[in-house]
């Protein structure tokens, strides 16, 4: 019994599958198998009472340890199956997929680099304004019929969701006084219809230039610089009088549309241009307003839509494809890296 024992932990010890075991219960505890014969094969007829008694209770000891260690090793065999391979955490991903930019940053960031090359910084603002730097402190009052041109998110607290980046000129000028080159890119909010022109949520540039002597023909250079720059060829622009409250004179800058070559498309309302740019000298109100003397100082500022801007160089035909979160959309834009 003893060395049937010690064979069988040798066996078990070797087996390394689910065949290699069941063929170790076989030899051992199967009709024809080693333990099996063991008490087939004992002459009881030629042992005492005691030695009957002894050997019974070795046998029943054999089966149950053979029984225990056949059972175990089925087990870790078992578990062993169903573990996880085992993963090696500093080897690279097996699918290293590089997400894309957003049509937007992509334009954003173009721009950035540009206006950076003409000494322009770039500044931050907030989501949530005041109503004294949205509006008040760009010469809009609360009873000006300004007011009505945007559609505003009024918050309980009485804060609302800026309307354009312009809130950030007061705060540049407060901050940096004059001279002073910045522009502002951010998301802007109005509660507008969506069309495949205009959206609730979109993005704008603003940008701010305060200094001596400054003129409607620095406005007109630098656009034109910008532009050129982003499209990397000419685009043909009009300037028409245009009324916004923190700028005198006005202007809208409007650029010809790309997407149908002026010929008239959803996207234009079958006008051939595309409403891009007001634009203007800083009305002297908001110069006071920013602590700055207009009898010395005079600027131009202006909003250029970022949203639009990016539907015009990759001929996107409706803005409400850049906030649908479809990965195929984005997927077309080059990696990021």
């Amino acid at each position: 019994m003893q060395e049937i024992r010690a064979q069988l932990s040798e066996d078990l010890t070797a087996a390394t599958t689910d065949q290699d075991i069941e063929a170790v219960r076989v030899r051992y505890l199967g009709r024809k198998g080693a333990i099996t014969l063991l008490r087939k094969n004992a002459d009881f007829s030629a042992m005492s009472g005691a030695e009957r008694k002894r050997f019974g209770q070795q046998f029943n000891e054999l089966k149950r340890f053979a029984e225990q260690q056949i059972a175990a090793a089925q087990a870790r065999q078992t578990s062993t199956a169903l573990a996880p391979p085992s993963i090696d955490m500093t080897l690279p991903g097996l699918n290293n997929h590089l997400g894309h930019l957003h049509p937007i940053s992509l334009v954003q960031m173009e721009l950035e680099e540009i206006f950076q090359s003409l000494g322009f910084m770039i500044l931050d603002g907030y989501h949530v304004e005041t109503d004294f730097y949205n509006f008040e402190s760009l010469n809009i009052p609360r009873d000006h019929p300004a007011r009505d041109m945007q559609d505003t998110y009024w918050l309980k607290n009485g804060l609302l969701l800026r309307t354009h980046t312009s809130a950030n000129q007061v705060r540049a000028l407060e901050h940096y006084g004059a001279p002073v080159r910045a522009i502002f890119p951010g998301r802007c909010f109005r509660n507008e219809a969506i069309d495949p022109s205009h959206e609730n949520t979109f993005y704008q540039l603003e940008g701010l230039m305060v200094d001596r002597e400054i003129s409607v023909a620095n406005l007109i250079a630098v656009m034109r610089t910008v532009l050129a720059a982003i499209f990397h060829r000419e685009v043909t622009v009009r300037l028409r009088p245009g009324y916004f409250p923190f700028v005198e004179p006005g202007f809208e800058l409007d650029i010809q549309c790309l997407i149908c070559a002026g010929e008239g498309c959803s996207t234009c309302k079958k006008s051939g241009w595309i409403e891009l740019l007001p634009c203007g000298l800083v009305h002297p109100r908001v110069l006071e307003f920013g602590q700055v003397d207009p009898d010395r100082y005079s600027g131009f500022a202006f909003g250029l839509g970022l949203t639009r801007l990016a539907m015009m160089k990759y001929n996107i035909p409706d803005i409400r494809l850049l906030n649908s979160g479809d990965l195929r959309f984005c997927e077309q834009f080059p990696a990021a890296v």
